[in-house]
């Protein structure tokens, strides 16, 4: 078995990070995320970054790996992935990615197209503007710059939107001139997993994930990164509902009960995701075995 990068992708809460554990003391291998929150160092309750004690050993990678005052994005996640996979790979026959950000994924899976590099100036006035103007003004000025991209993007996702339209500024052009789709050649195979269940059973397992970590204490984290909140990495799910408790527009109950919904609906748009992909074989959080078998078979004809 020889250079194969072994991905387990799928929804928030489902169970990616034990399963990988596992995966990665059968293979003797290292893990290395893509996980896009689980990234900054600032940012652990609300991004369920695996402990010390759950890693059991096995190495990770890109966690904790920048600031949330970096600025990062998916090209640069792209190259220093894959520097870091072809360096391991002179070690391990074997690589897992596990995540649920299928923009990462894909960068590793087909590569991104190349685009200038933005000015840090037009990046920060967009920003701005978010703040100031809320969602609404992002997704009106896409439509209006690039139409075909503002009917594909998942328009509830600022960051996806500000990345298009400061490439629509800076170029003048519209974002999906740009977006080649040409998958990329890799030196190594690959064998996607999909890890799913059912949806009651995935839905409780969110609430019960937003209980634990508001017991673990989810709040004071928050309250920490408050004088940071306008910074994109901050407008994530668990984080922004408990800012709006704490800026006194709604009850500590209803921001926890938002935070459970739009996790509940992040997972809804991370499964439609990955089910358009087309590339990936699907398994329960508990097929460890049935999982190890098709590794081994698949890898027979690799």
């Amino acid at each position: 078995m020889a250079r194969t990068l072994i991905i387990i992708a799928g929804p928030t809460a489902v169970g990616k990070t034990a399963l990988s554990i596992e995966l990665a003391k059968v293979y003797a291998c290292p893990v290395i995320s893509a996980d896009s929150r689980q990234f900054y160092k600032e940012m652990s309750i609300g991004t369920a970054k695996p402990s010390s004690e759950e890693m059991q050993g096995v190495k990770h990678y890109f966690i904790d790996n920048i600031s949330i005052h970096d600025t990062f994005n998916v090209g640069q996640y792209e190259r220093e992935a894959l520097e870091l996979i072809e360096s391991l790979f002179k070690e391990h026959e074997t690589l897992i990615l596990v995540g649920g950000s299928g923009l990462y994924i894909n960068a590793i899976l087909n590569g991104v197209d190349e685009f200038e590099e933005i000015p840090a100036e037009l990046r920060k006035q967009l920003i701005k503007e978010y703040n100031e103007k809320g969602l609404t003004y992002l997704q009106e000025e896409l439509k209006k710059r690039d139409e075909v991209y503002y009917n594909q993007v998942d328009l509830n996702n600022p960051q996806r939107i500000m990345r298009a339209l400061e490439v629509c500024i800076h170029n003048n052009k519209p974002y999906s001139s740009f977006r080649k789709k040409e998958k990329k050649e890799r030196s190594f195979d690959t064998i996607s997993l999909l890890i799913n269940t059912e949806r009651e059973v995935l839905y409780q397992r969110i609430n019960n994930r937003v209980d634990l970590m508001m017991e673990q204490g989810l709040l004071d984290e928050v309250k920490a990164l408050l004088p940071y909140k306008h910074l994109n990495a901050l407008n994530t799910v668990g984080y922004k509902e408990l800012f709006d408790f704490i800026d006194g527009k709604c009850t500590l109950e209803e921001a926890v009960n938002m935070v459970k919904q739009n996790s509940r609906r992040y997972a809804k748009r991370q499964l439609t995701w990955f089910n358009h992909q087309g590339e990936f074989e699907t398994f329960a959080p508990t097929d460890l075995e049935k999982i190890k078998a098709y590794i081994d078979i698949v890898n027979q004809y690799l």
